[in-house]
């Protein structure tokens, strides 16, 4: 049999949520009338404009796509705030971006530092890479950062530190002296990742300038509405996108990814209206979440919300299980390390789409 390097043969595979397809299958429901809440997608949709402009693209799939991506890189800094030489575009969503990050920056042993609970995908990613995670802390309960913890996580390994915000799953912002404190603290470099700050209405590229440890990581999957068009893009110093993109697949980027991301930046009008859509349906979820005694729900700046189930008298899993046969998908946060086996997250829908996952879900708490 081949052999595997050690590493790979001791992780265990990512398991992604079943899709509409399987579960349409497997309840006996039909596809269209599964409402899923549990991807923290765009409920309207993508932008008309890059539907037509994908459609246009598509007679030149036989041609390889661009690799320097200049027009791309140009519209992602003009929205951003930044030079095209600050930007680098990845063509597996912000997955693809935290992969490079890896190839550039870890060695075998290194160390990267996460608060927990926040993105598995971070750890999943650089364990293949043979580095150590140093866990610090997310005060789930007050929903914010606990400084102290990822300072106290620093060390001389130490490679990346990764702060996600508003974070997932919980929904909490960072504030930007604690983002600055621990750039203050360490020569890593600082990933902030930013693919919910539409949400917040605030980030934190004004700290680019001061700082050549500063990377900011984003996402068109979530208000662009492109999540399956697998496209991320990273902010930094010149000379780290230039490492960067050493090491980056040269045509990762497919020729209707490319378009499909050019004509939404666009589009801002769609951008303005997809953000405030989903803030309106995230406060409408939250008002009416507040109403169950026996449900606790968190604060939220992003297009989700973390929800305490315990009082239910269900675990997260049995919980999730009910709704699915009823047709509701959400995501079980069991699998986040610092949460335990009662919480789940809620992603907006369409205010239709809400009403139901909340009469169904009524329907299983009382």
């Amino acid at each position: 049999m081949v052999k595997v390097r050690k590493k790979v043969n001791e992780m265990e595979p990512y398991v992604p949520g079943k899709s509409i397809k399987e579960i349409a299958e497997k309840y006996g429901l039909r596809e269209e009338d599964i409402v899923k809440l549990g991807s923290n997608e765009n409920p309207l949709g993508p932008s008309p404009a890059a539907v037509r402009a994908m459609e246009e693209e598509l007679e030149s799939v036989n041609r390889y796509p661009e690799s320097g991506l200049q027009d791309l890189r140009e519209a992602v800094a003009d929205y951003s705030g930044v030079d095209a030489e600050q930007v680098i575009i990845g063509g597996d969503g912000a997955d693809e971006i935290i992969e490079v990050l890896g190839k550039t920056f870890m060695d075998p042993g290194c160390e990267f530092v996460v608060p927990m609970p926040s993105y598995m995908y971070y750890e999943y990613t650089l364990q293949s890479h043979d580095a150590r995670p140093a866990y610090a802390v997310w005060n789930v309960e007050e929903n914010r950062l606990e400084l102290d913890s990822v300072l106290e996580s620093l060390s001389d390994s130490t490679r990346l530190v990764f702060l996600c915000t508003p974070n997932n799953p919980t929904g909490g912002l960072i504030d930007k002296e604690d983002i600055r404190a621990v750039l203050e603290s360490t020569d890593a470099l600082v990933v902030v990742d930013e693919a919910y700050f539409e949400f917040a209405g605030v980030n934190n590229v004004d700290l680019l300038p001061e700082y050549e440890n500063l990377f900011i990581m984003r996402t068109f999957s979530k208000v662009m509405g492109l999540a399956g068009m697998r496209i991320g893009y990273g902010l930094g110093s010149p000379a780290l996108i230039e490492y960067m993109h050493r090491v980056k697949p040269v045509f990762s980027l497919t020729r209707l990814s490319h378009a499909a991301a050019l004509a939404t930046l666009n589009d801002r009008e769609y951008i303005r209206r997809s953000a405030e859509y989903s803030i309106k349906s995230r406060e409408f979820l939250y008002r009416e979440l507040k109403k169950f005694d026996n449900i606790r729900v968190f604060r939220s700046y992003a297009n989700y919300l973390l929800l305490d189930i315990r009082d239910t008298g269900k675990r997260a899993s049995e919980l999730a299980e009910e709704l699915l046969k009823r047709g509701v998908i959400v995501r079980d946060c069991t699998s986040f390390k610092g949460l335990d086996e009662y919480w789940i997250r809620v992603s907006v829908g369409t205010l239709r789409e809400d009403r139901k996952f909340l009469e169904v879900l009524a329907e299983i708490v009382g």
